[in-house]
């Protein structure tokens, strides 16, 4: 099994930065792609970036691509968010996720996605 913590999330104002971190244990090398997600209060959980298992492949949502890079280090088997000229319609509650099966394609779909994080509180004011 794999367990996963968020860590990052927190209160910014519009137009700030936050890096989310997440860390994965247990049965680490069994890890492929990795990617984020974010539920909003009355909305479904929405993709936000993904990266594959070298960290070489990255893809992400229309509504964060410029702002936001995901990155991967394997060797602390942690991946990150950095989230930058943050909006207001950014806050949610972000979360972790992993696959333990690959293909040619990045995972975009939250459920070729076999592990979750609980997920971290991201809130940002105008």
């Amino acid at each position: 099994q794999v367990q996963l913590v968020e860590s990052g999330g927190g209160l910014v104002q519009a137009g700030g930065s936050l890096r989310l971190s997440c860390v994965a244990s247990g049965r680490t090398g069994s890890l492929y792609d990795m990617g984020w997600f974010r539920q909003a209060p009355g909305k479904e959980r929405e993709f936000v970036a993904a990266t594959s298992r070298s960290g070489g492949r990255t893809s992400y949502a229309d509504s964060v691509k410029g702002r936001f890079t995901i990155s991967r280090d394997n060797a602390k088997n942690t991946v990150y968010l950095q989230m930058n000229s943050l909006k207001p319609e950014d806050t949610a509650v972000y979360y972790c996720a992993a696959a333990s099966s690959g293909s040619y394609y990045l995972y975009l779909a939250a459920h070729e996605y076999d592990y979750w994080g609980q997920g971290t509180q991201v809130t940002v004011s105008s």
